[in-house]
């Protein structure tokens, strides 16, 4: 018996101990907490309500954010809230305080289309805000709140960011005032596209709910690394994926914002193939041992990059110095570059590597959109398909796929093929001639027009 209480009391320390020292390996947050606190602040919105017409259709868009948080996509198609005394629309969020004499820092998203905003601090003290200016594409908005000897947080990096680091939120989730989570970094540079392409995210654990929204994401030296922004959800609630918008490219905005009241954004003036980094054999026909870097698939008009001698079909592997993993890390980086700088692009163009240098253009969003709209097609070999001349473009078309490696491949009946191993494909004697200068038992990348879009194939050859 003796022996038995001594093995149990053995086994009871042991486990003590070991809880001791995993206790020990978590950080404590209560001084962070403590000292950074009143740098956040809560936001409340209201806009006036908006009188329905018979042209307005249902009552969908009146129903109040309490029915959406739990009924969701759930409402009948029909349904028609009717609202007997329309009231101000309500909104909430955070904020943090990024100088003594007011400058406030939050999402786009929180205070957008709102007719008032009022910034409350951890004493309960309240100040009608004023919007300085706000930036949709990255879902940075300054505002401004006349007060002085404010609590400021400190700004710290996001490049210097690490997976699998530490990181604390603070803000007012469902109303619930300051309100601390805890997680670790889950991923850097996450592309979530749409408007948010200038964005690369920080993909966080960290629990985000509604009303947290523009507050502040900590690393553990208690400086801004973040501003919680977004969360991966299927029902409404937080679900374990977070993202917040890098620090680094908030201020950039921010101070833009402060000086200007807008934002201007580089531009580089070029189409990507997004397939390209999930297809190792194109890359590796292209010269490349890993598909990484971003494959330019067209070059506009007039352009930066047609000015700075990038070329369709080349793959940028490093813009102004940092490389370039997938195609989504090349919008976050040239959106960064002042208009008119002039920055080395690293790029691949027929399995040589080559500098140029560029300078950058400002973005503007409706020209861009004109441009990039998608290109109208016009209109025997070892690859074993019958091509003709593609009428008053370059390229030819492909008018029969018989059985053989461009089939395997995925070349379709009607494909306008345009480039060939990093050679142009002008007409059907330019076709014929590389054809038969391909090496036998490798892979050829082919570019194509395939209705409006631009597809790469990597065809083996015989």
């Amino acid at each position: 018996m003796l022996q038995r209480t001594s093995i149990v009391t053995a086994v009871v320390g042991v486990l003590l101990l070991a809880s001791q020292a995993m206790a020990e390996g978590l950080p404590d947050f209560t001084g962070l907490v403590e000292d950074h606190s009143p740098s956040v602040v809560k936001i409340t919105t209201s806009t006036a309500p908006v009188e329905r017409s018979a042209q307005q259709g249902n009552g969908q868009q009146q129903v109040p954010e309490f029915f959406r948080y739990f009924f969701g996509d759930q409402l009948p198609p029909d349904f028609d809230f009717q609202q007997p005394n329309p009231t101000p629309r309500e909104g909430l969020g955070s904020g943090f305080i990024l100088s003594e004499d007011g400058y406030i820092l939050t999402n786009n998203h929180v205070i957008d289309g709102a007719d008032d905003v009022r910034v409350m601090l951890t004493n309960g003290t309240s100040y009608e805000a004023e919007v300085i200016g706000t930036d949709p594409q990255s879902d940075v908005a300054l505002l401004k709140v006349e007060a002085e000897d404010l609590h400021a947080v400190t700004i710290g990096s996001s490049e210097n960011l690490k997976v699998g680091e530490w990181v604390l939120a603070i803000g007012s989730p469902f109303n619930f005032e300051y309100s601390v989570t805890a997680g670790i970094v889950s991923a850097k540079g996450r592309a979530l596209g749409g408007s948010d392409r200038y964005v690369p995210f920080i993909q966080t654990d960290v629990a985000i709910n509604p009303g947290n929204s523009g507050g502040p994401l900590f690393n553990l030296d208690g400086e801004v690394v973040g501003i919680n922004s977004q969360i991966y959800t299927r029902s409404g609630g937080f679900m374990g994926v977070s993202f917040a918008i890098p620090i680094d490219i908030a201020m950039n905005i921010a101070d833009q914002l402060r000086e200007t009241g807008e934002v201007k954004r580089g531009w580089l003036g070029v189409e990507m193939y997004p397939p390209f980094n999930e297809n190792l054999e194109l890359a590796q026909s292209m010269g490349l041992e890993r598909a990484e870097g971003a494959l330019i698939a067209r070059v506009f008009e007039g352009s930066p990059a047609q000015q700075g001698g990038i070329r369709a079909d080349d793959i940028i592997l490093e813009f102004d110095g940092k490389p370039v993993r997938r195609y989504s890390d090349l919008p976050p980086l040239v959106g960064r570059v002042k208009p008119e700088s002039t920055v080395d692009v690293l790029v691949l163009r027929n399995g040589e590597r080559e500098t140029l240098d560029v300078t950058i253009g400002v973005l503007d969003e409706t020209t861009v959109a004109a441009q990039a709209a998608p290109l109208e097609p016009s209109s025997d070999n070892s690859l074993n398909i019958i091509v003709v001349d593609a009428g008053d473009r370059d390229g030819v078309l492909v008018e029969e796929v018989l059985s053989g490696p461009a089939e395997e491949a995925g070349l379709q009946t009607g494909d306008v093929i345009t480039m060939m191993g990093g050679s142009f494909v002008r007409d059907k004697e330019d076709f014929d001639r590389i054809v038969r200068e391909l090496p036998q038992n490798g892979a050829v990348a082919v570019r194509i027009l395939r209705g409006t879009n631009i597809v790469y194939l990597a065809i083996p050859t015989e």
